[in-house]
């Protein structure tokens, strides 16, 4: 018998993993500090009302005879993929319910939609990266090319003519960068993989708090629906991160090497995942509903502000970063030519402050610093006097 030997190529330590090590072990040796955690992209505020209330109300009527509910359907129950498929129509994008698949949560899909595709595919990501995207083709054995993202592209990657890719990772809202392409940027992307004969895999999970017009999907842009399959999640949007919800979609249209992607996908789905629980699939409607968008609204609003003041740091002390605005990801340059890892330890250490080193997230994260907004409002306006007292 013999294990993958794939896995022998990964990074031995998963990025969030040693974050957490590392913070444990200054806790326990420490335990008189308040460490405010940043790093982690988890949320901190509670589910909507309205969310909670379609939650109980499933499970009621799992409870009686009449309404109880067995194995859901492999793609979800229709009355959820009706309104995420409302929800794209109020935010100017056609997707028709059947094009929708339920899941549970876009980290899931982004892994798993590789057993689709051959192995030998050339996968481009653009780098700083999502660890997942690149781990999950790793465990594949696929060749991951990097498209740098840097201060001179303001983050975000653009695609090199001279190189060849056939899956195509991008978010945008980025992932750690919060850095947003525009339409005009997306049209090159949706170009390239059209020219290629390649599937663009867009990760939309943080889409809700796009406050410009920046497209929320990608199916906004003309010629997606034939090179592009989009994932999102209900984690940041509704505080799903414990809960667990996604979607993905894939058009009816989208075929590669003579075969319906939807059609190959659906077959993965009804051969190895049995659905997400009927009573997280009526809370994830009820996000949908009128009420529901505007009680998360108030959610989002609340980690924009806390966006915004960790923002309003940087600026105040001349400190490069990009996100904040459309994201609730700021990502900073670390001071002073500092390492990544370096000021990782000096703000844990001395404003005791954690963040999620940018080295874990690619080459071009070196010397770069996330931080989250989803800490609580006076954790975050605590931090960040912490911090400014230590550069100032």
């Amino acid at each position: 018998m013999k294990v993958n030997g794939n896995f022998d190529n990964l990074v031995e330590n998963y990025l969030f993993a040693e974050v957490a090590a590392r913070t444990a072990k200054y806790v326990r040796e420490n335990p008189e500090k308040k460490v405010i955690k940043m790093g982690i992209g988890d949320v901190t505020l509670p589910l909507a009302p309205i969310v909670v209330e379609a939650m109980k109300k499933g499970a009621e009527e799992l409870s009686k005879k009449e309404t109880f509910k067995g194995y859901p359907s492999y793609e979800g129950y229709e009355f959820l993929r009706e309104a995420i498929s409302g929800y794209y129509k109020k935010n100017g994008v056609n997707v028709s319910p059947d094009e929708i698949f339920v899941n549970d949560g876009a980290k899931s899909d982004c892994g798993n939609i590789g057993d689709i595709f051959s192995q030998d595919n050339v996968v481009l990501v653009t780098d700083p990266v999502y660890p997942v995207y690149v781990d999950s083709n790793i465990m594949s054995g696929r060749k991951i090319v990097y498209a740098p993202s840097n201060e001179e592209n303001g983050f975000c990657a653009m695609p090199d003519e001279s190189v060849h890719a056939d899956i195509i990772y991008l978010c945008s809202p980025n992932n750690p960068t919060g850095a947003v392409y525009s339409a005009k940027q997306l049209k090159v992307w949706v170009d390239y993989a059209l020219k290629n004969d390649a599937v663009i895999l867009f990760d939309s999970a943080y889409e809700a708090f796009i406050s410009d017009d920046s497209p929320r999907s990608i199916f906004a842009v003309e010629g997606a629906r034939k090179c592009a399959i989009e994932f999102c999640s209900l984690s940041k949007t509704a505080g799903f991160t414990g809960t667990r919800c996604g979607y993905t979609v894939i058009p009816k249209e989208l075929e590669r090497d003579g075969h319906n992607i939807l059609k190959l996908w659906y077959r993965r789905q009804s051969t190895k995942f049995n659905g997400v629980s009927y009573p997280v699939q009526c809370a994830a409607a009820a996000v949908f509903s009128e009420t529901g968008l505007a009680q998360i609204r108030e959610n989002i609003e609340y980690y924009r502000r806390n966006a915004k003041i960790i923002t309003d740091t940087m600026d105040k002390l001349g400190i490069y970063y990009t996100g904040g605005k459309n994201s609730p990801y700021i990502w900073i340059k670390c001071p002073n030519g500092l390492g990544s890892w370096e000021f990782f330890d000096m703000l844990l250490e001395r404003a005791n402050v954690v963040g999620t080193p940018g080295e874990g997230f690619g080459e071009c994260g070196k010397g770069y610093l996330r931080f989250t907004a989803f800490a609580s409002y006076e954790d975050t306006v605590e931090a960040m006097k912490r911090i400014e007292s230590m550069l100032a």
